[in-house]
C-alpha cells in the first residue's frame, strides 16, 4: 500500500472514531510563547495543531500526505473562521512546499520524522521564530513496535541537530518513548 493511501485509510478510521482532534498537550502548554505571525504545521493531520495555532493569532499552512486529513482540516478551518490553509503534500518531496528562507515565525511538526528535511526547516523559520517538534524515539522502555525503527530518534537526536538554537523545552519520555523539543531560533542559528 502506497503513502497516500495508508495515511487517507488511517485518518479515515480517526474520523469514524472521532479520535485524534486533541491538540498536543506540550504545545499547549507553550501558549505564552505564542505571539502569532507566519505558522507551518507539516504532517498536520486532522489538524488540532493547526487549529490550535490560528487560535493564538498565526496564520497556518498546514500540510499533509492525505487528501482526508486535508479536507477534514479545511472544512473545519471553515466553520470555526480559522486562518488555516491545509494542503496536499508528500513531505518526502519538501521542495515542492515553497515556503520562502526566513517567513516562518513558528513550525510544527508531531510524529513525523524525515531528517532530511531538517535543513529546510531551520532555513524557512525567522531569526527569532520557533520550532516544535514531538515524535517517537529508540527508548528502552517503551518499544512502538508498530513503528519502524528508521522512524524514531536516537536519544538526544534533537538537542543534537538543534545545539546552535536556543533550547526552551526538551523531553525523552522513557514511557512513552517520545522526544520533544521546542527551540528559538537564534541570531547567529543557521
Amino acid at each position: 500500500m502506497d503513502a497516500k493511501r495508508k495515511w487517507d485509510d488511517k485518518h479515515t478510521d480517526r474520523l469514524n472514531q472521532d479520535e485524534g482532534m486533541e491538540v498536543n498537550e506540550r504545545l499547549a502548554n507553550l501558549s505564552p510563547y505564542l505571539q502569532g505571525g507566519l505558522a507551518v504545521d507539516l504532517a498536520c493531520g486532522l489538524g488540532a495543531n493547526s487549529l490550535f495555532l490560528a487560535d493564538h493569532h498565526y496564520a497556518v499552512k498546514a500540510f499533509d500526505i492525505s487528501e482526508v486529513a486535508v479536507n477534514h482540516v479545511n472544512r473545519l478551518a471553515l466553520k470555526e473562521h480559522a486562518t488555516v490553509h491545509a494542503n496536499v503534500c508528500d513531505l518526502s518531496q519538501w521542495g515542492n512546499l515553497d515556503l520562502k528562507e526566513n517567513s516562518i515565525d513558528f513550525l510544527v511538526t508531531t510524529y513525523y520524522l524525515d531528517r532530511t528535511i531538517f535543513p529546510y526547516v531551520k532555513s524557512i523559520i525567522k531569526e527569532g521564530g520557533y520550532f516544535f517538534m514531538e515524535t517517537f524515539y529508540l527508548s528502552r522502555s517503551h518499544t512502538n513496535e508498530n513503528v519502524s525503527n528508521q522512524y524514531k530518534l536516537q536519544p538526544n537526536e534533537l538537542l543534537t541537530e538543534f545545539k546552535d538554537w536556543h533550547v526552551l523545552f526538551y523531553e525523552e519520555n522513557e514511557q512513552e518513548g517520545r522526544q520533544t523539543i521546542f527551540a528559538k531560533k537564534n541570531v547567529e542559528s543557521r
